[in-house]
């Protein structure tokens, strides 16, 4: 699949090229615009099925969208609500990877999710972290909060890793979610649960925490709501 990442690394936006014949799925909402050719048609997500399949998601849509180049080439180009980077991974027989359900934007037609995997543990206890598993063949493409962290583990190394911070990594690795330290720092650190990543594999991380941030805007945000409940 012919792609271009563009104004990388903040705002990113990834433009397909499509042949004729040619498709790619993409995240419900994510197309920023597409050639007059391109025909799009929405579905709901194999295997999901009403509100359970929607908790499942963790805050993703129920529906993706495929899009055909028909009668000649196209393009089509999707960008995602957090501000930062979008970066294309590789897919192959033996080569998948675990990922933030949250970060998936684009994926070639071939490429399997698995949104219902529970291999991280569901929700993992309350902290709003879903994962899912992707395999097959082709091409993923995944935002994050941030810029994009990259580290190769080679096989036996090790990692430990703020959950927030998790994007993907590959599925060779092995890993564990673990308390952070001891029960003092797991609850006044800010940290909480962490994952222990071992390689072989790839693992990318954001430079940005969500939570963290969506902390520092109700600081901002509490003296007016305050002030205009009163």
């Amino acid at each position: 699949m012919e792609y271009e990442i563009k104004f990388k690394p903040a705002y990113s936006m990834a433009v397909i090229k499509l042949n004729d014949g040619e498709s790619v799925v993409g995240e419900s909402g994510a197309m920023t615009y597409m050639s007059p050719n391109i025909t799009p048609k929405t579905r709901a997500r194999e295997g999901v099925l009403g509100s359970l399949g929607l908790k499942f998601l963790g805050g993703q849509s129920f529906w993706v969208n495929d899009y055909f180049a028909t009668g000649g080439s196209g393009e089509v180009a999707f960008v995602a609500a957090p501000v930062g980077d979008i970066e294309r991974l590789e897919l192959k027989d033996g080569k998948g990877y675990i990922i933030r359900r949250e970060s998936y934007v684009a994926s070639s037609p071939a490429i399997d999710l698995d949104v219902k995997w529970e291999g991280f543990t569901k929700g993992l206890f309350g902290q709003g972290l879903f994962m899912m598993k992707a395999k097959g063949t082709g091409d993923l493409f995944i935002n994050t909060f941030g810029a994009i962290d990259r580290h190769v583990l080679n096989p036996g190394e090790t990692m430990i890793v703020d959950n927030f911070h998790i994007v993907a990594f590959a599925d060779t690795c092995s890993y564990r979610v673990e308390k952070f330290g001891g029960l003092k720092e797991t609850i006044f650190s800010g940290e909480g649960l962490v994952t222990r990543i071992t390689g072989p594999g790839e693992v990318l991380l954001q430079t940005k925490n969500p939570s963290e941030f969506a902390k520092w805007i109700y600081t901002l945000i509490e003296p007016m709501l305050r002030s205009r409940s009163r």
